[in-house]
């Protein structure tokens, strides 16, 4: 077989086999320089305007694991996956676009016009509007999690996507910033034997339409 023929494969059987895992095994310690592996590829998602408006919190020590115990209702995994990623999206703010740009514009394929212009927009579309803000923090911050998700499963990890937590006491005990939406957790480390396979989906026909 051909190697783009086998990447395809093998992108194709992670998106098939992924589960969601709810038992971790506890004795598995994942190294800082692996979790920051997987939020380096996790930031290769698209945002809007490139605007790259999300934070991801490691959280892997005893004592910030019992922080996050508690926000989460108690839930076993996140004491006993490796780590819990609190993944935040930031509400975006045009006044830091053209920095974020910059190297774009430095590498030589954004001419330095189309970074003013993106700035532009992006004033026009968000200021002011809170709603738009949130949705866009909340966008970025999925994007960021789906493709957390298959980085971990290239390092042979399991991950557990979490919205079952109190957001004001996440706030509060990991200091996000008023500009900060905690949009969900996730779970990543080692699954033990029991977790459930993926579960069977509704029918394309259901959920797929051709205009």
């Amino acid at each position: 077989m051909e190697p783009e023929n086998n990447r395809h494969r093998l992108l194709v059987d992670t998106i098939e086999k992924r589960i969601s895992a709810n038992y971790f095994d506890s004795s598995h310690v994942l190294p800082d320089s692996d979790l920051s592996e997987i939020i380096r590829l996790a930031t290769l998602a698209p945002t809007a305007f490139n605007f790259q408006n999300w934070r991801f919190i490691a959280v892997r020590t005893p004592d910030a694991k019992k922080k996050l115990w508690e926000a989460a209702g108690r839930q076993p995994k996140v004491l006993e996956a490796s780590a819990t990623f609190i993944i935040c999206g930031q509400l975006p703010d045009h006044s830091v676009l053209a920095e974020r740009l910059c190297h774009s514009v430095e590498a030589g394929f954004m001419p330095e016009a189309t970074s003013a212009l993106w700035v532009k927009g992006a004033d026009a579309l968000y200021t002011g509007n809170a709603r738009m803000q949130r949705d866009e923090a909340v966008r970025s911050a999925t994007f960021g999690a789906a493709t957390l998700m298959f980085a971990a499963a290239a390092h042979n990890l399991a991950t557990g996507a979490m919205v079952g937590f109190d957001p004001d006491k996440v706030v509060q005990e990991f200091g996000l910033g008023l500009n900060e939406v905690p949009v969900l957790l996730m779970t990543v480390g080692k699954a033990l034997p029991g977790n459930w396979p993926q579960k069977p989906r509704r029918p394309l026909q259901e959920v797929l339409e051709f205009a």
